[in-house]
Formats: structure tokens, C-alpha cells, sequence
């Protein structure tokens, strides 16, 4: 006997609502809403836990700030490299390459100030408020991009833990200013979530997009498309071969609009000298860290902090390789190593530089994830202190860019 729907007259008093399926109680919301809504659902101790160290962290910079008579809002909003997004959205890119070190914002790559350009056009506030609020928004869609990685490879406990610990990085401060870092994490979480899931054309289309964003984006393209190539392994399909050709796409064509904008192939390239910026193997990196601890007899707090971020992150690589991470985390997190790592640019952004890298992060989270509730919640409240006291020193202390 076939099951018949049960009418509003003819239903069982003991059948509430509350007990039928959701596709039957919300008939008229579209199955992939219905999905969000529960993902969301589940994701929301982690994203209530990421808001709590935030919130902490910025309680920290702000009783700091106004003990030292400083303002928050300009220091988060148009400070630095802020700045440089602001100036893009205002008054578009420089046409030549010139000589002068440090000026031509062609270093600065278009998705961000092109976002805080488009809404602010509409939106009532200033552009500098667009930004940030566009930066605080898409940190939590990056810490739920975060969160859905650790919770697929290793459940929700970790998945929660992962995206405290990213939240509580040190230089997390970031996450929260006019900066592209936020953007950023978001396509690199969700195009690394799309590859474990196997949705080609996302995570090609997001990490298309995130080369639009950051210089770094191709450590994502090479993440996504070498994994997408390799698949085929298994057989021909259509959906991976397009995903790995869409990953470079976004990289590519700022990198070529750039060349073409300068008249000369290697545009981009020339302009990334001027900032400094150049992969010289590591050379300068081992420069700096034999100053700072062999030469140098008062070494600056802020730079022996970026070293140990440095050391932290590859000695952290190392145990992500033991752990057998699934090959597109590793290969993102490798390739940013070495760009990071292997710069000869400037110095002190560096571990700003590694805060996209989240996945380094998991071997932390699965320690913590195994230690008792009592140890492990020390370990977080250290973590969120740190970031907050770490955060604090960039931005009032620290006498340059973040």
C-alpha cells in the first residue's frame, strides 16, 4: 500500500509539525535554501566563537587606543594599505610604470576596490566605511569557510577549533580592517571545501576569483588545478578539466591587463621590483632572520614576532605532511610557504601574508580537539589573549603597515 500525504483534517493528533520532515513543513522553500539554512545552523558555534575572539580582540585594541589617545576607526579603516584600496577606488590605477620605490598601486590587485567602489555608489557612508564593513562581513564568510573544512575532514569539534585558532591568529587583526585578507580566506576556504566535494566549477570560479584579489591567489590556482588534473586520472570529465582552467583565469588576466596597460609584457612584474618584491629563495629572508638574532642587539618585538610566525608556520607544514592532509591543502599551503618564505620583499607584512593559510592550523586543532575540556580551554583563552595582545602591538606599537 503506497503512503498517502496527510491532510490538514485528516492528520493524526499526535503528528505535530514540529515531526514532519522540513521538506514538508516549508513546502515553498527551495530545497537548496532549505541546505543553507541548515549548514548554517550547524556552522553557528563556530561562527558565535570567531565573533567572541573578535570581539575580544577588538575590546583589547580599543581600551589600548584610548589609553594611548589614539583613534580606532582611522587605524581599521584607512591606515596603510587601506589607503592604497581607497585611492584605487577613487581614482582608478597609475597608466605607467614610473621609477619611484613604493608608489605604483598597480601592485594592489582590483576585486576589492572594485567591490567598495560598486556598493558605495549606492550605499549611504563613505567609502572607507564600505570596506571595512565589507572586510568584517566577509570574515565570517571566510571563518565559515574555515569551520566547513575542518568539520568535513575531521568533524565539528575540530571544525570549531580551526576557526577559533584562525580568529586568534596573531596578526588576526587584520581580518577586521580595510583589508583584502577577509576576501580572500573566503575563496580560499570555499574553493578548497568545493575540492573536497568535488564541485569543479566552484572551486575553479572561486579560486579564478581569489587571483583577482591577492598576488596569492595562484598558490589556490595551483592547488585547484593540479588536483583537478589529476583526477582525471580516474577518467575524462568535463566539469574537473574546466575547473582546473578556470583557476589561474582571475591571476592571469590582471597580470596580462597590467602588461598591456604598461606596453610591456612584463608589467606586472616590473611593478612588484618596485615594491621590492621579488622570489630570490629565501636569500633575504635568512638576511634578516641572521640580523635580528645574531647582529642586531635590541631587535624590534614586532619583526622577531613575524619570524616566529614564520618558523611556526613551516615547522607546522611539516606535521601537516605527516597528518596527510588531502593534496589541495597541501599544495596551497606549501606554494604560499614558498612565495612567503622565499620573497625578497619587504619583511615585517609576512605573517599578514600567512593568514590565509588556515589549513596549517589544523594540526593545532586537532591537539586541542584532543585534550580535556579544562586543557584545551586554557590553550584557546591563551591563543585569543595573545592574538589580542599580538593585534594591539601592530596597530599602536609598531610603527609601520601591518
Amino acid at each position: 500500500m503506497s503512503a498517502q500525504p496527510v491532510s490538514a483534517t485528516t492528520q493524526a493528533p499526535h503528528r505535530t509539525a514540529g515531526l514532519l520532515p522540513a521538506s514538508r513543513r516549508h513546502p515553498d522553500v527551495p530545497r537548496p535554501t532549505r541546505a543553507a539554512v541548515h549548514a548554517l545552523r550547524h556552522a553557528g558555534p563556530a561562527l558565535a566563537a570567531y565573533a567572541a575572539v573578535r570581539l575580544t580582540g577588538l575590546a583589547v585594541l580599543w581600551h589600548w587606543a584610548h589609553a594611548e589617545g589614539v583613534g580606532v576607526w582611522q587605524t581599521v579603516a584607512s591606515d596603510w594599505d587601506a589607503n592604497w584600496y581607497l585611492g584605487i577606488a577613487d581614482q582608478g590605477y597609475a597608466r605607467e610604470l614610473g621609477t619611484t620605490y613604493d608608489t605604483n598601486n598597480l601592485a594592489f590587485f582590483p576585486l576589492y576596490p572594485v567591490l567598495v567602489k560598486a556598493i558605495a555608489a549606492f550605499t549611504p557612508g563613505s567609502r572607507a566605511t564600505v570596506g571595512l564593513l565589507l572586510a568584517v562581513a566577509f570574515s565570517f564568510v571566510a571563518a565559515w569557510g574555515v569551520f566547513a573544512v575542518g568539520d568535513r575532514l575531521y568533524g565539528r569539534r575540530v571544525g570549531v577549533l580551526l576557526t577559533v585558532l584562525w580568529g586568534a591568529f596573531p596578526v588576526a587583526a587584520v581580518q577586521w580592517m580595510g583589508y583584502t585578507e577577509s576576501l580572500f580566506t573566503a575563496f580560499v576556504a570555499w574553493s578548497l571545501y568545493a575540492v573536497l566535494r568535488g564541485h569543479w566549477l566552484w572551486a575553479g570560479s572561486l579560486a579564478a576569483l581569489s587571483g583577482l584579489t591577492r598576488p596569492t591567489g595562484i598558490a589556490l590556482a595551483a592547488a585547484v588545478s593540479l588536483t583537478a588534473l589529476l583526477s582525471l586520472r580516474a577518467g575524462f570529465r568535463g566539469r574537473a578539466l574546466a575547473g582546473a582552467l578556470l583557476a589561474p583565469l582571475g591571476w592571469l588576466l590582471y597580470v596580462g591587463w597590467v602588461g598591456h596597460r604598461l606596453g610591456r609584457w612584463d608589467g606586472y612584474f616590473a611593478v612588484q621590483k618596485l615594491w621590492h618584491n621579488e622570489i630570490d629563495g629565501g636569500r633575504e629572508t635568512l638576511r634578516v632572520v641572521r640580523e635580528l638574532f645574531f647582529y642586531d642587539s635590541d631587535p624590534e618585538l614586532y619583526l622577531v614576532g613575524v619570524t616566529l610566525v614564520m618558523a611556526a608556520a613551516a615547522v607546522l607544514f611539516a606535521y601537516c605532511l605527516k597528518q596527510r592532509q588531502p593534496l589541495p591543502l597541501l599544495v596551497f599551503s606549501g606554494v604560499l610557504l614558498v612565495i612567503v618564505l622565499g620573497s625578497g620583499g619587504v619583511y615585517f607584512p609576512r605573517a599578514r601574508f600567512l593568514l590565509p593559510g588556515f589549513p596549517l592550523l589544523l594540526p593545532l586543532a586537532l591537539y586541542v580537539a584532543g585534550l580535556a575540556r579544562t586543557r584545551a580551554a586554557l590553550w584557546v583563552a591563551a591563543a585569543v589573549l595573545g592574538s589580542a595582545y599580538c593585534s594591539g602591538y601592530m596597530l599602536l606599537v609598531w610603527p609601520s603597515a601591518p
